[in-house]
C-alpha cells in the first residue's frame, strides 16, 4: 500500500474527482460571502482531491491559509492551497509509518500522532523535513491518535491506553505521561480516547471516548477526568476529532457522517447541543479544522476499501 511520493511534487487532482455541483453551488455562496466590494475575489474551492490511495486521518491549519493532512498509508503529509486547491507533497512518506491527528504550531512545528507506532514526530511545515521522534509508549498494542497544544506541551491521546503524553513544545525534554483517573472508564481493544482540544479557560482538555460516547474534562495537573453532561444529546458516539472555537465545541461523528455543535459553560462541565451540521459529500469525516468562517474536513471513508485506489476528498462546510 506504502506510495513512493516525490518530495514537494505537485498533486494534479484526477479527472474522475471533478467537484459535484451541489459542492461547486456551496462554493459560489461561500465565496460572495467573503468577497469584498465589488465582488473580485474568486470563489474558494470547497472540496479538495487527495491523491489515490492516500488514507487520510488528520488535517491540521494554522494561521496562514493551508491545509496539511497525514496518510495512514505511509506518513506523508500534503499541503494545500485552501485558496486554489493546489497541493503537494510536503513530507515524504516511509514504509511502515502513518500520520494520524496533526497539529501546526506558531513556529511552523507540525506534532503528528504515530498511530500504533506509538510515536510523536516533529515536522517542519515549512520544509518538510523531520525534526524529531519520540517514542511515547513501549506498550503491546498502543494507538496514538490525536493531539492538542496546550501551554508548553502537545498532549496526545492513546486510544488503546489510559494514558495522555505530554511532548515538550519546540525544544527538548523529558514526555510526561499522565495517567486518566476520576470518571475514565476504559474498555479494552476499542477506540477509547480520541479527539482532543484545550478547555476555554486553558486549564485542561476535552477528550472523547469514540466508543462510550462521552466527553471529558481532564485536569493537566492530576490526570483527574470528569464526565462532561450532556444537554440536548444522549451522546457523541463515534466521536473523532474536536474543534473548539471560544465556548464552542465541534465534534465530528465519523460514521454518522455528522458533525454536533455544543456550547460549553466556562469551566466545560456541560455541554448543550446548539444544531447539528450535515453535508451529502461527507464520506466518514475523521478531523476537522478551522479557517475563518469555515470547517474543513478530510473524509476518511472508513467503511470504503482501503486499497491504493480509493479515491478520497477533503470537505469545506460553513460554521
Amino acid at each position: 500500500m506504502t506510495r513512493k511520493h516525490p518530495q514537494s511534487s505537485p498533486v494534479s487532482p484526477p479527472s474522475r474527482r471533478a467537484v459535484l455541483g451541489g459542492a461547486a453551488a456551496f462554493a459560489v455562496a461561500a465565496g460572495a460571502g467573503t468577497a469584498r466590494a465589488g465582488g473580485h475575489r474568486p470563489a474558494w474551492p470547497a472540496e479538495f482531491p487527495l491523491p489515490d490511495g492516500w488514507l487520510p486521518e488528520g488535517i491540521a491549519i494554522g494561521r496562514a491559509p493551508y491545509a496539511y493532512m497525514g496518510s495512514r498509508a505511509d506518513g506523508a503529509i500534503l499541503r494545500t492551497d485552501l485558496r486554489t486547491g493546489a497541493s503537494r507533497v510536503l513530507h515524504q512518506g516511509t514504509a511502515g509509518l502513518v500520520s494520524i491527528g496533526l497539529k501546526l504550531d506558531h513556529d511552523g512545528l507540525l506534532y503528528v500522532a504515530g498511530g500504533a507506532g506509538g510515536t510523536a514526530r516533529l515536522v517542519d511545515a515549512r520544509t518538510g523535513r523531520l525534526r524529531r521522534t519520540y517514542r511515547l509508549t513501549d506498550g503491546a498494542n498502543p494507538f496514538v491518535n490525536d493531539v492538542a497544544l496546550v501551554r508548553d506541551r502537545a498532549w496526545f491521546t492513546d486510544s488503546r491506553d489510559a494514558v495522555l503524553y505530554g511532548v515538550p513544545r519546540g525544544r527538548g525534554g523529558r514526555v510526561r505521561e499522565l495517567p486518566l483517573g476520576g470518571d475514565w472508564e476504559q474498555v479494552p481493544d476499542v477506540i477509547n480516547a480520541n479527539g482532543i482540544v484545550s478547555t476555554p479557560d486553558g486549564r485542561g482538555v476535552i477528550v472523547v471516548n469514540s466508543t462510550a460516547g462521552e466527553l471529558y474534562r481532564v485536569s493537566l495537573r492530576t490526570g483527574h477526568a470528569t464526565r462532561v453532561a450532556l444537554a440536548g444529546a444522549p451522546d457523541v458516539v463515534n466521536g473523532d476529532g474536536l474543534v473548539r472555537v471560544g465556548r464552542t465545541l465541534y465534534v465530528v461523528q465519523n460514521r454518522l457522517n455528522l458533525v454536533t455543535v455544543f456550547d460549553l459553560d466556562g469551566r466545560a462541565t456541560t455541554a448543550a447541543l446548539r444544531r447539528s451540521i450535515t453535508d451529502p459529500r461527507f464520506d466518514v469525516p475523521a478531523t476537522a479544522a478551522r479557517f475563518r468562517d469555515r470547517l474543513y474536513l478530510v473524509n476518511a471513508r472508513f467503511t470504503s476499501p482501503q486499497t491504493p485506489e480509493t479515491t478520497f476528498t477533503a470537505v469545506a462546510v460553513p460554521l
